[in-house]
């Protein structure tokens, strides 16, 4: 019920008994959200908490009075006393202040441009310097009507006009300032049509900006950048091939006959759903093939000269006769990332039924036949809403398929450290630096697996901690004869007299099993005994997913003083820790 196409008027009607079944669920994320409103914002609070439910978030809200979002982060103590995790700013069309006049002239309206953005931006600098954390700001949606027709968006007189150049401030402002993400509720008014997103019934009776009925897909766009924010997001689009990539059944067809390229309609339908795809691989989607279909057959039709994305631009391609989610497991396990990191389309309801039913942690949209629409169930679920786009995340696939070939040399060795010895590994481990610290934020935020505390952080927040005297912030990049794998591992070192107390511990599942965290522990050793530290002290608090570090203390030889099956608390002492972990990987400088 929380997948495009939505029926807001279900949701609308059970919501009371939704959340009812939505907490039945167990392993939530416990986050606070302070919902700023310039219009009223009961029933999106409602909705909003909803979405976030299903995506495994339970939240606690704070929620400002009628317009006074201004007030509440300039003045309020009640604000700072919740600590937000999020602040989302709900504002509209109807709370520019500045608006133009038809008698301004240019200058007029250059100047109301620059009094309304800094009136905002003082709002998000002051939240950021109170609560440091992610601000959510919506843009502005178009009026309803407009009283130049046509010249409203043309002549600098024009609100439509003033709305496209506010907008583009807001963005250009994003742009620099990883704790502001923009709500697009220009874009997502215009798709749900202006004469659907405004109610005037609704806001002369109640003071809402926006109908009852498009409440629901404010929530839902929400609480995809959200689930973004904190990692929920999806990595890897799993595809069928018949009927679903190309028209038609190649074996049957033959590879001669499937519909793809531009020469008829049916043929441009799969191009542009390719077209789209492939813009995502661009961007760091994972690409992958499940198909029940001969291997050979497969291959010949992924390089048909029509095809725009082929053989090279799928991490994974599973074409057999073997079920489906049996494949989709497959995959999971050779690119190392999670079941709920995949998202899987198939024209076949059958097929769908059979994954749903089998991994129902895996995505799957009812997309149905019609290929025409299958980019909307894509793009309006959010599966792979991203909140910034790294070097990082363009270069993911090219990890992924390095890992593949690491995974084909293993299988030529007995001895496993054999196996590592010969991939030639090299470690770049030092203190956070500028450059990273994008890309640190966003694995603070993401990393689930091996994450031992799993805190998250803002990039304010790791800026100030590399900074710190009192931290001890290491990052570390592995590379080998089959690439570089970026930066992958995080440690957060809090210094307390002699003690360092490891409060971060993450890694990339990507170099599981590669023996990096043996890297990090001896450059966190080394740190400590150049300032003198004589006591390190670990912590691991369970989550549903990172069981598998459960024991990453213990094997490294600490001591537990304090373990129970949700939480741990590990000691060793720096001077009894004599030989190195680490066998295999050196220690060298990329820059």
């Amino acid at each position: 019920m929380f997948d495009y196409p939505l029926d807001t008027g279900h949701l609308l009607r059970k919501k009371r008994s939704i959340k009812k079944e939505l907490l039945k669920k167990e392993n939530f994320i416990n986050k606070k959200v302070a919902i700023l409103g310039g219009s009223t914002t009961s029933e999106i609070k409602e909705m909003l908490e909803l979405f976030l439910l299903n995506e495994g978030m339970k939240p606690e809200f704070y929620e400002s009075d009628y317009n006074k979002y201004f007030e509440d982060i300039m003045f309020s103590d009640e604000l700072k006393e919740f600590s937000p995790d999020i602040i989302y700013i709900h504002t509209s069309y109807r709370n520019i202040i500045n608006r133009p006049e038809i008698h301004d002239e240019k200058e007029q309206i250059q100047n109301k441009l620059e009094k309304e953005f800094d009136y905002y931006k003082s709002l998000w600098e002051k939240a950021i310097s109170d609560h440091n954390c992610i601000i959510i700001q919506n843009n502005f949606e178009y009026p309803r009507n407009r009283s130049l027709g046509n010249l409203d968006a043309v002549n600098y007189n024009g609100l439509t006009y003033f709305i496209n150049k506010l907008n583009v401030m807001f963005s250009e402002y994003a742009q620099e300032n990883t704790q502001i993400l923009i709500n697009d509720i220009n874009y997502l008014s215009s798709w749900i049509g202006l004469d659907q997103w405004h109610d005037m019934s609704f806001w002369y009776h109640f003071k809402y900006s926006l109908s009852y009925h498009a409440i629901p897909h404010l929530a839902k766009n929400l609480s995809n950048i959200i689930k973004s924010v904190y990692g929920k997001s999806k990595k890897c689009l799993v595809l069928d091939l018949d009927n679903t990539l190309w028209g038609g059944i190649i074996g049957d067809d033959g590879v001669d006959h499937i519909k793809i390229g531009k020469e008829t309609a049916i043929a441009e339908v799969y191009t542009g759903f390719q077209e789209y795809i492939k813009e995502l691989s661009k961007r760091g989607v994972t690409l992958a093939i499940a198909s029940k279909n001969d291997y050979e057959n497969a291959i010949e039709g992924l390089n048909h000269p029509e095809m725009t994305i082929k053989e090279e631009h799928f991490s994974s391609i599973k074409a057999n006769w073997e079920p489906k989610f049996i494949n989709i497991t497959k995959i999971a396990q050779e690119i190392n990332i999670g079941i709920d990191s995949l998202v899987f389309i198939d024209d076949n309801p059958a097929e769908r039924d059979i994954v749903k039913s089998q991994l129902p942690f895996v995505a799957v949209p009812n997309v149905g036949e019609d290929a025409a629409k299958f980019i909307d169930f894509i793009d309006r679920n959010g599966y792979f809403e991203p909140i910034k786009i790294s070097k990082e995340d363009m270069q993911r696939n090219k990890y992924y398929e390095a890992n593949k070939k690491r995974e084909e040399v293993k299988a030529k060795y007995n001895n496993y450290d054999e196996y590592l010895q010969s991939l030639n590994m090299v470690a770049d481990i030092h203190y956070f630096k500028s450059v990273y610290l994008e890309r640190i934020t966003q694995l603070t935020n993401k990393t689930n697996q091996f994450n031992l505390t799993t805190k998250r952080y803002s990039f304010t927040e790791i800026e100030e901690i590399s900074k710190s005297k009192s931290k001890i912030p290491l990052c570390g990049r592995l590379k080998d004869k089959f690439g570089d794998n970026g930066l992958i591992s995080v440690v957060i070192g809090d210094i307390k007299g002699k003690e360092l107390h490891i409060d971060l511990w993450l890694m990339s599942c990507r170099v599981l099993k590669r023996d990096m965290e043996k890297a990090m522990f001896d450059a966190i050793v080394e740190e400590c005994k150049k300032r003198g530290i004589n006591v390190i002290y670990g912590y691991y608090y369970k989550t549903p997913k990172n069981k598998m570090v459960k024991d990453h203390y213990r094997n490294l030889g600490f001591e537990a003083v304090e373990e129970s099956d949700d939480q741990s608390k590990w000691v060793i002492e720096v001077s009894k820790i004599i030989e190195k972990k680490n066998k295999f990987i050196a220690r060298g400088d990329y820059e």
